[in-house]
């Protein structure tokens, strides 16, 4: 499974972004050999529509999970339009993160957890 996770630096080791659309790159990361792709968030600087641009590029890379600080409601709303389910109020590392998820420890959220445009 693939799953999208807001970071702030570009290895497993990186802490979890609290913001999703604003975050400084996106991991990718493969849950079956922990394998991962870095991308830049180039979203990040747009004065507005930073989440729903970040929702966009992660649902182009096949991602079918969010796992991220927090998340407005037009990210929220673009993401779960794209299938993708979300998981939110996380921090410590990418792998932490990941490795809970793998054990069955985060719940999906269906609610934004912060109002709109959030972390600007």
């Amino acid at each position: 499974m693939k799953i999208a996770v807001s970071a702030a630096g570009k290895d497993l080791e990186a802490a979890v972004d609290p913001r999703f659309g604003r975050c400084a790159v996106f991991l990718i990361v493969d849950t079956e050999d922990m394998s991962f792709e870095v991308f830049p968030n180039d979203s990040r600087t747009l004065g507005g529509g930073a989440g729903i641009q970040s929702a966009q590029f992660i649902s182009s890379k096949g991602t079918e999970v969010v796992i991220t600080g927090n998340c407005g409601p037009n990210a929220m709303r673009t993401l779960s339009a794209a299938g993708i389910k979300v998981i939110l109020g996380q921090d410590g590392t990418v792998r932490e993160a990941i490795e809970k998820f793998k054990k069955g420890e985060l719940k999906f959220s269906a609610e934004p957890n912060v109002p709109p445009h959030f972390g600007s």
